[in-house]
């Protein structure tokens, strides 16, 4: 949020109280940042660039002709009696004796309209010495003028510095990083009552801010024709308030006003508006003017209009209003204003507007929220409405608005306001213990403090007790709902930087409920990165059109999304990674081995939301890259088991059943008991081409809940490396191709042979001379006792065995 020093300056009582010293810009600077308002940056902001320092006001003694260029004159001028005589040559055609003008001395810099800044120094012109310059308008940046230079009025002092003479505005803006709770520091007002309150409590004084808020009254008005209000959604609306104005002159708003805008930011547009604008920055209630000429039967609405109605806005663009969006119309219901966020074109203000009707409203932050969001419409009025406004100053601020447009406008008031109010809201009650505040703030502060601060800031002292005090909530403070909000209101006044350190501190250390997950998710990202596979972090919120229909309506869509394309909460992490691949991929990053852990969201039996980890393993391209006199190794589905066996391995995770599947995967799928454990293998065609991904993709989607909790209970067991050898053979068997090799495995491991530790498969071959629709399977069987070392025979009695099995079982016969 942008703040102006000499605004905020406006609001404080300076000279009535509060001494100009203890509000430097410096000092305010640091005084923002104890409270918790932190100033990001200040920046001086000069009406002219420069701010013409160095120059000053010149009187020309002599002017005469160069003796070695007829358009250059030499000149002799007086600076001021403390200083001599400057000679300087100059080239406009408009220099006379006697003229006041501005001038730049040597070592002083001037800052052109157009082009860089220039310092001045002695130099010598076509043989004759120059000690300075004359300026124009455009070269000294006040003006666009380039005919000559400028000559100023008889009576102009000489020796004045420039920034003087033409009164030059200064100002420092401050750019605070505002925390969203804090709604009632959204205004110069607001910003105010904080500065005034840390005084006061580190001055021992009792300062408020200067606000034109208290007190306001308006002229009585006789004969009265006032706007009639009907609030056909007070839970929308729960205070409007309204005024008519005839006989206002639309046109510029006066010179201070103007700059004081700009100086935030906002640019000026006409006297009403600027009005409005800023209103809505010094006190944060947003304000809305209608031109009273096209208000139907002089009646406002406050309602909802049906679903799908057009509504052209300021912008001049038609926008599709929303059944929740809250509009005010007219008597005839045409729409009028998107309340509290936009305002409508047909309705506006205009060069030929004579009477308006001034809104003050105060409208649901959720619904504004909503609407703001809906529509695009990010203006000042929707950020504050949001945030919530002060309700019990809706009345009170249209007051001072309806005075400025009378004092600025050359209005008159013609209706008493219109107040309508059904349900007043009553303030919040808490009680604040002083153990409680010893507690949270590691301070003690006496009640006499407390009542001093919290009172400076606009709560009421209810009652104060021997071990407790109670305040009302002010209605501007729409963040405080707990003691521990007024410990924060406490601190911050106080000042952050005052928050003693102990001498100690005294805790209890609590078991880390996480700290075994986020163990073995480091150890897995650690082994998968020596792997030469690269972590990546995705987006959440996805893309719904990449899901089946069945998928969207079992996830969690967004209610307030920011663009179509992010619209719902992840299901599964294989989108939001074949995105991250797609990026890569079209960048001629064709070689890619990704893993991202991340959150799925979804809808639990109960009917209910929730989430699960999980893991994502992305290959494609060459695994190795081609080297001289090696070719590349392109990725494939017997590298992406190997890697999920090893990663199974590494968190002792055992795979109970393996089954094949087709479809966004094709590969198998893994299981412990009736635990999903993970689904690996190619990723369809249908699916790459939502990506628009050529190249084939292999992907493995892990259960990373269901692993790491198998690796938690797992326990680290310590086993004798083996004294005996191990035995190796290997077999060559001709089997159907449509037979995977996961359902060998799975036949010999469950045949549970004697002494067998390993089996692999380590070739395949495939040939019509092996028959129609066979292949050649080689595998390699490892045996080992830890008792004897095994004898042939024993050996060749066990592979006798396998030999039986695959026959039986799968038809394999032995390849000769």
């Amino acid at each position: 949020m942008t703040i102006s020093y000499n605004w905020l300056c406006r609001c404080l009582p300076i000279g009535k109280g509060l001494d100009a010293q203890w509000v430097t810009p410096e000092k305010l600077s640091r005084i923002l940042t104890s409270i918790g308002l932190e100033v990001e940056q200040m920046e001086l902001q000069e009406q002219v660039k420069g701010g013409l320092e160095g120059l000053l006001i010149g009187e020309v003694k002599s002017c005469e002709k160069h003796p070695d260029a007829d358009k250059l004159s030499v000149t002799k001028v007086s600076i001021g009696a403390d200083h001599s005589l400057l000679q300087i040559v100059c080239g406009a055609p408009n220099v006379a004796k006697g003229q006041k003008v501005v001038v730049a001395p040597v070592g002083a810099t001037i800052y052109p309209i157009s082009g860089d800044a220039l310092t001045m120094k002695k130099v010598k012109i076509r043989g004759v010495e120059s000690e300075g310059m004359i300026c124009a308008e455009d070269e000294i940046g006040i003006g666009t003028s380039h005919d000559g230079i400028m000559i100023l009025a008889a009576d102009a002092p000489v020796g004045q510095a420039a920034s003087t003479f033409f009164e030059l505005k200064r100002d420092y803006v401050y750019e605070i990083g505002l925390t969203p709770n804090r709604s009632d520091a959204m205004s110069h007002l607001g910003v105010a009552t904080d500065v005034c309150a840390y005084l006061s409590h580190h001055h021992k004084l009792r300062l408020h801010p200067v606000s034109a808020l208290n007190n306001v009254k308006i002229p009585a008005v006789k004969s009265a024709e006032p706007v009639k209000v009907v609030l056909e959604n007070p839970e929308a609306c729960r205070r409007y308030s309204g005024i008519v104005i005839s006989h206002v002159q639309v046109g510029e708003s006066p010179e201070w006003m103007q700059t004081l805008l700009k100086a935030i930011g906002v640019r000026p547009i006409s006297n009403i508006v600027d009005i409005t604008n800023f209103i809505l920055h010094e006190t944060g209630q947003p304000l809305h003017a209608f031109d009273l000429s096209k208000v139907g039967q002089k009646t406002v609405r406050v309602k909802n209009l049906a679903e799908g109605t057009s509504f052209t806005t300021l912008d001049e663009k038609e926008r599709k209003l929303s059944a929740e969006d809250l509009m005010i119309c007219d008597g005839n219901d045409a729409p009028m204003c998107i309340g509290g966020v936009f305002g409508g074109l047909g309705s506006g203000i205009s060069d030929t507007t004579t009477d308006i009707f001034l809104e003050s409203a105060w409208f649901d932050p959720v619904s504004i929220r909503r609407s703001s969001v809906r529509h695009g419409l990010r203006t000042d009025a929707a950020t504050r409405f949001e945030k919530g406004v002060d309700i019990s100053q809706t009345l009170n601020v249209l007051k001072y608005a309806a005075n400025l447009i009378v004092d600025l406008c050359g209005g008159t008031i013609a209706s008493d306001p219109v107040d309508v109010y059904p349900n007043p809201a009553t303030p919040a009650e808490i009680a604040l213990k002083y153990r409680y505040l010893k507690v949270l703030s590691g301070k003690n502060y006496h009640p006499d403090t407390i009542k001093t601060i919290m009172e400076s800031l606009g709560f009421g002292l209810i009652k104060e007790g021997s071990d407790d005090i109670w305040f009302t909530v002010p209605a501007r403070k729409t963040d405080i709902s707990h003691p521990a909000d007024l410990v924060e209101e406490i601190m911050r006044i106080d000042g952050y930087d005052n928050i003693d350190i102990p001498a100690e501190v005294n805790m209890v250390p609590a078991p880390d409920e996480l700290a075994a997950a986020a163990g073995w998710k480091e150890k897995v990202a650690n082994w998968l990165v020596g792997r030469g596979l690269s972590e990546i972090v995705t987006n959440s919120i996805t893309n719904s059109a990449y899901y089946s229909e069945p998928v969207v309506l079992g996830g969690v869509k967004m209610l307030n999304n920011l663009s179509a394309e992010l619209n719902m909460l992840r299901p599964a992490l294989l989108e939001t990674g074949l995105e991250v691949m797609a990026y890569n991929l079209n960048r001629r990053n064709l070689n890619l081995s990704l893993f991202d852990f991340g959150k799925i969201y979804g809808a639990k039996e109960d009917g209910s939301h929730g989430e699960w980890e999980r893991l994502l393993l992305l290959f494609t391209g060459a695994s190795i890259p081609g080297y001289w006199g090696q070719k590349a190794n392109t990725v494939g589905f017997a590298q992406l088991k190997g890697t999920m066996e090893a990663l199974a391995n590494l968190c002792g995770v055992g795979i109970g059943k393996a089954e094949e599947i087709s479809g966004e995967l094709t590969g198998l799928c893994w299981y412990q008991g009736k635990e999903w454990l993970a689904s690996f293998g190619w990723v369809s065609q249908e699916k790459l081409g939502q990506f628009d991904i050529k190249q084939a993709v292999l992907a493995a989607d892990i259960n990373w809940e269901a692993w790491w909790n198998i690796a938690a209970r797992k326990k680290i067991a310590y086993t004798e490396v083996p004294r005996f050898p191990a035995v190796e053979r290997d077999l060559s068997m001709i089997i159907d191709k449509q037979i995977a090799w996961g359902k060998i495995e799975a036949v010999i491991k469950k045949a549970k042979i004697e002494t067998l530790t390993q089996c692999e498969l380590f070739d395949l071959f495939e040939s019509d001379k092996l028959g129609a629709n066979k292949k050649s399977m080689a595998i390699r069987f490892v045996f080992q006792d830890k008792e004897k070392t095994l004898t042939d025979k024993e050996v060749e009695a066990r592979m006798e065995k396998i030999i039986t099995i695959l026959s039986n079982d799968f038809g394999a016969s032995l390849r000769h």
